[in-house]
């Protein structure tokens, strides 16, 4: 399988997303990366935009909250290539009645090839990287000979 070039712009699109529980690192480590992320474009699951929307005067695209339906929005945004980056606060330590939506969102993320950070160690990495002030281009295995594949063999047998 090959692979297939897309390019990141200079001007990120990054989406911002926490648990209840980690709602609150968050958006601390927003308030103090806000010179930054204002440079950017920022998407954002429910709850977790409005409040940065609210407690930091930063303009967020909302999805839906993560449980009705925001984590496959944003998956949806990622496999469209509409997503450059995630910050994902996440909860280790309880479990969400969503998980499998998380499970599927980072699935996608890793598929897609985006930088994700689960953790306030991994987001100041990625925003630290030159990286985030030029344009990058991330790789995309191309599935497309896998599918015509898979389409034969299934033809094959019907």
């Amino acid at each position: 399988m090959g692979q297939i070039g897309i390019n990141i712009l200079e001007k990120k699109n990054i989406a911002l997303v926490a648990h209840d529980n980690m709602k609150k690192e968050l958006i601390e480590w927003i308030s103090d990366n806000k010179e930054v992320l204002k440079k950017h474009t920022l998407f954002g699951t429910g709850t977790t935009a409005s409040i940065i929307e609210e407690r930091l005067n930063l303009e967020v695209e909302a999805f839906k909250s993560g449980p009705m339906g925001g984590d496959q929005q944003l998956g949806a945004k990622i496999s469209e290539g509409q997503i450059d980056l995630m910050i994902f606060f996440w909860d280790p330590l309880e479990a969400q009645p969503h998980d499998p939506d998380v499970k599927a969102l980072l699935r996608i993320a890793v598929l897609y090839d985006i930088p994700v950070a689960n953790n306030r160690a991994t987001a100041d990495f990625i925003l630290s990287s030159p990286l985030m002030n030029e344009e990058y281009k991330r790789h995309i295995i191309d599935y497309s000979s896998l599918i015509k594949e898979r389409r034969k063999h299934f033809l094959d047998i019907i």
